[in-house]
């Protein structure tokens, strides 16, 4: 249970899914299907989706590498936080979104997996959030050129290892896409 207990609610939390960011991802039209009807499904049980979209030097605001993918349409109505920082949290509206909605629970989605889904995460987990990490609807890019694992070790060792996650009074989880529970 959430150590955030005046906020029962839970909410799906979409990072960084843009053109620059997953278009050379591992499974990525896979990703963004399951993104897609995760979405969808939270839309039908009123469960806010929250949508993160990050910019620096590299990704522009405003240009085309920005932008959310098409596969995805933002509702008007859902909030948008920008970031610039991997943690969602830092320097963002992100916590006062999350207060302002009464969320003490997060489904998180989004790319890419060893950047920004990881550093959210945790910075979800150590204010107090509990975390559920969609096993399937997370996604990176080939950085093994680099010395990284490859994205499906990358991936795999995420959801092993945030399901081990624990400290007091918070739960950490990984969840299949069809196994998605958003009750609170």
């Amino acid at each position: 249970m959430t150590t955030i207990t005046e906020r029962p609610q839970t909410a799906l939390v979409v990072i960084d899914v843009q053109n620059g960011v997953v278009e050379e991802a591992h499974l990525r039209d896979e990703v963004v299907a399951t993104v897609h009807d995760l979405v969808e499904r939270a839309r039908r049980e009123h469960v806010p989706v929250v949508w993160v979209q990050h910019d620096d030097d590299w990704l522009t605001r405003g240009s085309d590498a920005w932008q959310i993918v098409p596969e995805l349409a933002p509702d008007a109505a859902e909030p948008l936080v920008a970031k610039h920082y991997g943690d969602a949290f830092e320097e963002t509206s992100l916590e006062s979104v999350l207060a302002g909605l009464e969320v003490g629970r997060l489904v998180v989605v989004g790319a890419e997996t060893d950047a920004c889904v990881r550093s959210t995460l945790h910075g979800a987990f150590v204010r107090g959030y509990d975390v559920t990490l969609v096993a399937d609807g997370h996604t990176t890019g080939d950085k093994s050129p680099w010395g990284a694992p490859t994205p499906a070790e990358v991936i795999a060792h995420t959801n092993m290892y945030w399901g081990d996650q624990d400290a007091p009074g918070r739960t950490a989880a990984v969840a299949r896409a069809n196994d998605v529970d958003f009750a609170p």
